[in-house]
């Protein structure tokens, strides 16, 4: 039994090494990944910047500064 165990994982370890080589992205990919990131954070830039965000933020930080020790 030792010798079927043993076999699977020289096998298993045999495929992974081979599906590494091709486990890299693209230049499209990379392009898309960045549009993808340089799309959220100006959506995140246009939320946090925003009215109500900013007056939340304000609120937060002046009962802050204001609490009791």
């Amino acid at each position: 039994m030792n010798k079927t165990v043993r076999a699977r994982l020289r096998a298993l370890v045999c495929g992974m090494r081979g599906a590494r080589r091709d486990a890299g992205m693209v230049t499209s990919e990379y392009t898309m990944g960045i549009v993808a990131a340089v799309g959220f954070a100006v959506l995140l830039y246009q939320v946090v910047t925003g009215d109500a965000v900013t007056e939340q933020m304000q609120d937060i930080v002046k009962r802050a500064l204001s609490a009791g020790m």
